[in-house]
């Protein structure tokens, strides 16, 4: 997909992995769910280990996004809820710059109090176009 990363001159650069906005064309549209770092089994992968469960939930979602067609680099828009954003931020940017090497979607990176199950320290949902 072309997707066009938007960036504004009146607004510093973004501080990790991610861009002030995204333009994609019209295309066939890929909602995910949170996803967490559950294995096929359904275990948790990285039990406090926050850099283990982002690479699991990357993983989890490029197999979400290959389901319907997409792959990561067709993402316009991720919400990451993370429940310690000042410990965790730079540990998460590092494995996200693995999955997203340029050309990054959109981002809101959202501290909450707890997840479904109190081991899991992230979850991210995102949003897909395919050309």
């Amino acid at each position: 997909m072309a997707k066009k990363v938007l960036v504004s001159p009146i607004l510093s650069t973004p501080n990790g992995i991610m861009s002030h906005g995204v333009e994609a064309p019209a295309g066939k549209m890929v909602f995910m769910s949170g996803q967490v770092s559950r294995n096929a089994q359904g275990g948790i992968v990285g039990k406090g280990d926050i850099t283990a469960q982002t690479r699991q939930v990357l993983e989890n979602m490029k197999s979400v996004l290959a389901e319907g067609g997409a792959a990561m680099d067709d993402v316009v828009k991720v919400t990451v809820f993370v429940t310690n954003v000042a410990e965790h931020y730079s540990q998460i940017h590092e494995v996200r710059a693995e999955y997203f090497p340029n050309d990054y979607p959109a981002s809101t990176m959202v501290e909450v109090k707890a997840l479904v199950q109190p081991e899991l320290l992230i979850e991210i949902e995102a949003i897909a176009v395919v050309g």
